[in-house]
């Protein structure tokens, strides 16, 4: 058998380009699930990574065997018929909760970055969406083969100048107090599922579209790698800023002050990913609803910018601080059931 190393590399990118998302760009969603615990923050990580090569290659390898072409047959083939489509509607919920964190994002990034308003940064956003979403999608989506490289090399080159710091040894193994301590415990697990439940609609199909299971396997492997590559120079880099916690974008932060000439490099490059994120949630959701109604695209829309702007009114950082570790303890039975679900089981479709 060939090993085409060139697909697995391209499901790799696949997987990386739909994990890291505005939370994961900002810094914000690091900092929520690890960076804020410390040295028990960077062995959570070391967990999730370990977790995210191995379930997301299963998660697609199954896919693919039981030829599941959307994440909803994967659902109810992994909960059931009737637990799977509840479990779908629990996912169309989450979409949009999601979709309402980057717009949310978005306008973090005009109001902390740039001085101007949030609601200026959201509106443009939603704008460009249904630019972008009436126009054609073919040239967005490309988009994340540019940015999230970039991003990559940004987050790689901060975490060597936060390493060249004196004092960097003591800021990795220092543990602060924190009063939800308890759920440093719980992070590494939270943190896979809610990002492997959101990731299986762009997974499933792709592992459908290639078949080959070797390919699949380390397409899984690589992109779960290059993750956990990510977080950990994310953590190294949080880490050594102070009261990491208060601020809404600390990854620009961070740049603005250790590596100012980038710094404007990089804030687009964050809004570019959210940008493309918000268009990848959106379109999900579009899809989905057109099982329950047929109604046009324009107003389905319509109704999911208007509910996610509504939404989006909340601060940025206390709407991810309390809908991504929601969303990642519901998540959580479908981490379970991914993991105890054999590999081989094969499924009789309708």
């Amino acid at each position: 058998m060939k090993k085409n190393w060139s697909a697995a590399f391209q499901i790799a990118a696949v997987y990386v380009g739909t994990v890291v998302g505005a939370g994961f760009a900002t810094g914000k969603e690091i900092v929520e699930f690890f960076s804020r615990f410390g040295f028990i923050g960077f062995l959570s990580i070391l967990l999730s990574g370990f977790l995210l090569i191995v379930l997301g290659s299963k998660l697609m390898r199954i896919a693919a065997r039981i030829n599941a072409v959307s994440y909803q047959e994967f659902n109810v083939h992994l909960f059931g018929k009737w637990a799977g489509r509840g479990i779908n509607i629990i996912m169309l919920f989450m979409l949009l909760g999601v979709s309402a964190v980057m717009l949310a994002g978005a306008g973090a990034v005009f109001e902390e970055q740039l001085g101007l308003t949030k609601n200026l940064g959201v509106f443009i956003t939603i704008f460009l969406s249904f630019l972008v979403m009436l126009v054609g999608t073919k040239g967005l989506f490309a988009v994340n083969s540019f940015v999230v490289p970039i991003m990559i090399c940004f987050s790689l080159m901060l975490m060597t100048l936060s390493i060249k710091q004196p004092d960097f040894v003591s800021h990795l193994l220092f543990i602060p107090h924190a009063e939800d301590g308890w759920k440093s415990i719980l992070a590494p697990f939270s943190y896979t599922a809610l990002n492997l439940a959101l990731a299986q609609a762009v997974l499933v199909p792709i592992a459908n579209e290639i078949k080959d299971d070797w390919t699949i396997k380390w397409g899984g492997i690589l992109g779960g790698t290059a993750l956990t590559v990510i977080l950990i120079s994310s953590h190294f880099t949080l880490i050594m800023l102070p009261n990491v916690e208060i601020y809404e974008i600390p990854m620009a932060i961070i740049m603005k002050q250790i590596a100012p000439f980038f710094y404007w490099i990089f804030v687009l490059v964050i809004y570019g990913e959210i940008f493309t994120s918000v268009i990848g949630n959106v379109f999900g959701l579009d899809r989905q609803l057109k099982q329950f109604v047929r109604v046009p695209t324009f107003v389905t829309i319509s109704a999911i910018f208007f509910v996610s702007y509504a939404i989006s009114l909340i601060d940025y950082s206390k709407l991810l601080s309390n809908l991504y570790p929601l969303f990642g303890y519901i998540s959580l039975i479908f981490f379970i059931l991914l993991w105890i679900k054999p590999l081989n089981e094969k499924v009789n479709k309708p």
